[in-house]
């Protein structure tokens, strides 16, 4: 009995109604994922690389697709022999999409690319970091970093070549950076674009290489840069040193260079987007009475008054006491501070008896246990022992 095949939208992973564009990114994923070439000898890979290509095959096709959505796979019973159940593949055109996927499996470029392997191309982006404080990422700094860069060659004048000659034409792609090759699939041979690996692209090859920099045209130097760091960047975002970077291919731009900032810890503040929190201890006279309390911010220390009967983790807010924004300095948030009631740990003995008195004016807490046995409820007395209740 013929095994049952799955819904073609099933497969592909797409809803009935999906477009072109999205039934296309689909099935470049699985076939990406599950390529024989990608997965030697696995059968069950090969199995459903055949299935996805068969349902893009159908649903790529507007008539196909208009008769598969009307009578199943009954639409194509009996086709014509060949590929995976009986389907035909040769009848369906799966264009740049293998031209892509081949590309991504043998090294070679898009086939859609018409961009020449030896035109200009930009310089290789340099990366590194630089340690700040929390205080320089709120309001910018500037710091001094040393790369080492590849700058141009004196002796050869970044030909690459021993003075007096020249570099020649490549003989393996007759100067064009690119080589063609064909690849054998499921549905054929595959023709595919390839950068020429004597020339890597630039279309020239070197007899007699340069002595100082060996052929490449460049040679490393260690070099300062000056970043200015602005006010209110953040921990891992990275500050852009344009046109700083390697150097461009057969005459292109060169690269940048990214320096991610990383920004060490504050004792007292945390940062959340361009907020900053902290906590700020209050006494317990302080709490139920009113009074200032010192406040540290990014902007120094400020004085806020704390209203009578202020409670434990009460939030206030320091408006404009924030980070400012990275497009506009001058536009701050805000500082959110959490006033904690302590508990003094160490009490004279007048102390301890001025206490007393006021929690009898106020309520007589310290007896409140002792007043509810005398009324018969609750009864007896819970002892803490050896780290549990009994």
């Amino acid at each position: 009995m013929a095994e049952q095949k799955r819904d073609y939208y099933e497969v592909l992973g797409v809803e009935k109604n999906a477009d072109d564009a999205a039934i296309k990114k689909a099935y470049r994923v699985l076939a990406k994922k599950y390529h024989p070439d990608m997965n030697p000898g696995d059968a069950e890979a090969e199995k459903k690389f055949k299935e996805a290509s068969e349902a893009y095959a159908i649903l790529s096709d507007p008539e196909k697709r208009r008769q598969y959505d009307q009578f199943g796979h009954a639409a194509f019973d009996g086709g014509a022999g060949g590929g995976f159940g009986g389907f035909d593949f040769n009848s369906a055109d799966f264009g740049d999409i293998f031209g892509d996927i081949f590309g991504d499996f043998f090294g070679g470029g898009s086939r859609r690319s018409g961009r020449a392997s030896n035109a200009p191309m930009k310089g290789a982006n340099l990366r590194t970091s630089v340690h700040i404080t929390f205080e320089e990422a709120v309001f910018g700094t500037s710091k001094t970093i040393e790369l080492n860069v590849k700058e141009e060659c004196k002796t050869c004048h970044g030909t690459g070549a021993k003075p007096g000659t020249q570099p020649i034409t490549c003989p393996k792609c007759g100067g064009k950076g690119q080589v063609v090759f064909t690849q054998q699939s499921f549905f054929g041979t595959v023709r595919n674009v390839q950068t020429c690996p004597d020339c890597n692209g630039t279309g020239k090859v070197i007899k007699e290489k340069c002595a100082d920099c060996h052929g490449s045209g460049y040679v490393p130097m260690k070099k300062r840069f000056e970043v200015d760091i602005p006010a209110g960047i953040d921990n891992g975002q990275c500050k852009r040193l344009a046109g700083m970077g390697e150097p461009g291919v057969n005459g292109g731009p060169r690269g940048d260079v990214l320096v991610e900032v990383i920004v060490g810890r504050h004792p007292i503040f945390q940062r959340q987007d361009y907020n900053i929190y902290s906590t700020v201890p209050v006494s317990f006279a302080v709490a139920a009475l009113g009074g200032e309390v010192i406040i540290d911010t990014v902007d120094g220390k400020v004085i806020y008054d704390v209203k009578p009967a202020t409670q434990t983790d009460t939030k206030i807010r320091l408006k404009g006491k924030g980070v400012p924004n990275l497009r506009n300095k001058e536009v701050r948030g805000d500082h959110y501070v959490t006033l904690v009631v302590q508990v003094p740990d160490k009490l004279s003995g007048e102390a301890k008896e001025l206490l007393k008195k006021f929690d009898e004016a106020s309520g007589d807490s310290l007896n409140a246990a002792k007043k509810m046995g005398d009324n018969g409820a609750p009864e007896g007395k819970e002892k803490k022992k050896k780290g549990f209740w009994k």
